[in-house]
């Protein structure tokens, strides 16, 4: 109905530049909006005001003569002059009980559109460190990417969806040391973990897992260690120590088998993470593992461009990128004094790669915590002489769990966190999702679980699904009842369905095409968690005002129409979310 109220204003201004009304070169927009209050009719529009400087004429006396040449539109009940120069629609009856032919129609597409025009999206989320299983602050990243990307898709973009796999690195050689020392524990060697090391439980599975493949074979004992290890360093060398108990490693049992706990591990984790992360519904066409840099030269084709265009330069027998050249706040290290690739460098090297896709459109879905990362990136697309515009980063909080009120910490290598799995488990993936969804991704989140888990209608998720389950009891009844439902009657008798509430419904079921629109292009599937709880209130005090299954046959069909188009749309909504629509609760 938008683009239709679009199209007659433009027709009233092209009548009154015909007639020299208006000047014949005019910049403008056409914009129209919803009225949030009906009395003032279903949109509005703000043109007269944007064009009144141009035309050298008050608003009103121009929203005046654009509604005198707006042609007559069998659609349009009324339209009036409001404000300092609003121009406002009332829509016909027939055009507003018009979306519940549509929605029957369309079926399961209503609401998609080929807006995106097959335009190429990469969105790349989660991308955790595969250090450890995900916990609930990844579950928020997980679903808000996930809903993304399934509302890019709904409105005509080709979506790709990626997981980094960060599989080299300093991290991973904490992991393998890690495995290890639980290994060697299991032996009853009297060896400490140290502080930084990993510590959850699944360690020691993984340990588990190595000694029943392969025995004694890496064992070595607490004074074959401690003969290696440095005396000097202290608990305030946390790093070093670390470090140095990786280099010990590799020294008692060697490169290749240092290898196998490092493969061991990250494969093991891995699969827990694409195991998680399919149950909860999210999935991926690709997952990047690090050293495919490496392998395709990404890496190095980066760093040369840089160095190329005198990008770079050495210090401390590093190479550093002039980041400060290109807007950040300090130079940044690419290669280290011993040789090794920062993550920054790998950082280069992947969106390098994402840019030579081809890409319209790339998405990084980051936490909160790397806000600062936003420059950095920025300043080495520009030396790469990539377009930043082109790349857009989306910032997601942490999500907070409380039991009762008591705050839960997490940390990953310690192993004082709650999983995703174990909070799946607990409140189930639909509240899950929802709830991880249910506001602006840029705000904090303090996930209740009590209220999760709840079935009431304070819990919004379950508030909905209600809404869809209680549509289903209406069928069965009408089975019961011996009753009929015609659809085509009903449709036919729409116009009878006139009260205040159904009208209500109608138009916001007219609104749904929007709100997918606008949320995939802005990326905020909240506003479609927003929409749907508006919905399923409208709908179940409907249900209780009014009843459906009635001997007026007329009335009784075009009511079932109505109900119809609310369940697909609900049905609709929920599985953008990634939510269920169940049939009964």
């Amino acid at each position: 109905m938008k683009e239709f109220i679009k199209e007659i204003i433009a027709k009233a201004i092209e009548q009154l530049q015909s007639q020299a009304v208006l000047p014949k070169t005019l910049n403008y927009q056409i914009q129209i909006e919803r009225c949030r209050d009906q009395k003032h009719g279903d949109f509005a529009c703000n043109i007269a005001l944007l064009l009144s400087k141009q035309a050298e004429q008050q608003p009103r006396d121009l929203a005046q003569q654009i509604i005198q040449h707006i042609p007559d539109a069998s659609k349009i009940a009324k339209i009036e002059m409001a404000g300092p120069g609003f121009i406002n629609f009332f829509l016909a009856e027939d055009a507003i009980q018009q979306v519940v032919k549509d929605v029957l129609s369309a079926g399961d597409t209503y609401g998609y559109s080929n807006a995106g025009n097959s335009k190429r999206i990469h969105i790349e989320f989660v991308s955790a460190n595969p250090t450890g299983p995900l916990h609930v602050g990844h579950g928020r990243s997980a679903a808000y990417g996930s809903c993304v990307a399934s509302l890019l898709s709904a409105v005509g973009y080709q979506v790709h969806r990626e997981y980094y796999v960060n599989d080299v690195g300093r991290q991973m050689r904490i992991l393998a040391v890690s495995v290890w020392l639980r290994y060697l524990q299991s032996y009853k060697e009297n060896i400490s973990l140290p502080s930084n090391a990993y510590q959850g439980e699944y360690i020691i599975a993984i340990a588990k897992k190595l000694k029943d493949k392969y025995g004694n074979q890496f064992q070595k004992s607490q004074h074959d260690l401690e003969a290696l290890l440095p005396q000097t360093l202290t608990e305030d060398d946390i790093e070093k120590k670390i470090d140095t108990y990786v280099d010990t490693m590799i020294q008692l049992i060697g490169a290749d088998n240092f290898e196998i706990f490092r493969q061991t591990a990250l494969e093991s984790i891995l699969d827990d993470i694409k195991e998680d992360l399919a149950e909860f519904g999210v999935t991926y066409d690709n997952w990047f593992r690090e050293n495919e840099l490496f392998k395709k030269n990404l890496f190095q084709e980066g760093i040369a461009s840089l160095e190329k265009h005198d990008h770079t330069y050495q210090k401390e027998e590093a190479t550093w990128f002039r980041a400060t050249d290109f807007g950040d706040e300090k130079d940044r290290v690419l290669i280290r004094q011993n040789g090794q690739p920062t993550y920054f460098a790998s950082d280069v090297a992947y969106h390098l790669y994402k840019y030579n896709q081809n890409y319209d459109r790339i998405l990084d879905v980051f936490g909160a915590d790397h806000h600062g990362y936003i420059a950095r990136i920025n300043a080495f697309l520009l030396g790469l002489g990539k377009n930043p515009e082109k790349l857009g980063i989306l910032l997601v909080q942490f999500a907070i769990l409380y039991r009762g009120k008591e705050k839960v910490a997490m940390s990953t290598r310690s192993g004082q966190f709650v999983t995703l799995r174990e909070l799946r488990a607990e409140v189930g993936n639909d509240a899950a999702r929802y709830f991880y969804i249910m506001r602006k991704p840029e705000q904090h989140l303090d996930f209740d679980l009590k209220l999760a888990k709840s079935q009431s209608n304070d819990n919004p998720v379950y508030y909905i699904q209600y809404a869809h389950a209680r549509i289903c009891s209406v069928w069965k009844q009408l089975e019961t009842d011996k009753l009929s439902w015609d659809k085509t009657l009903g449709l036919k008798k729409i116009a009878v369905l006139t009260n205040g509430v159904e009208k209500s419904l109608m138009n916001n079921l007219s609104r749904f095409p929007e709100v997918i629109s606008t949320a995939a292009n802005n990326y905020e599937p909240h506003l479609l968690t927003n929409f749907l709880q508006e919905i399923a209130n409208q709908f179940h005090s409907y249900y209780n005002s009014f009843k459906f299954l009635i001997e007026d046959e007329d009335l009784r069909n075009a009511r079932l129409c109505l109900v119809a188009a609310i369940q697909q749309v609900i049905k609709n909504g929920l599985k953008l979310l990634g939510i269920s629509a169940p049939e009964s609760m």
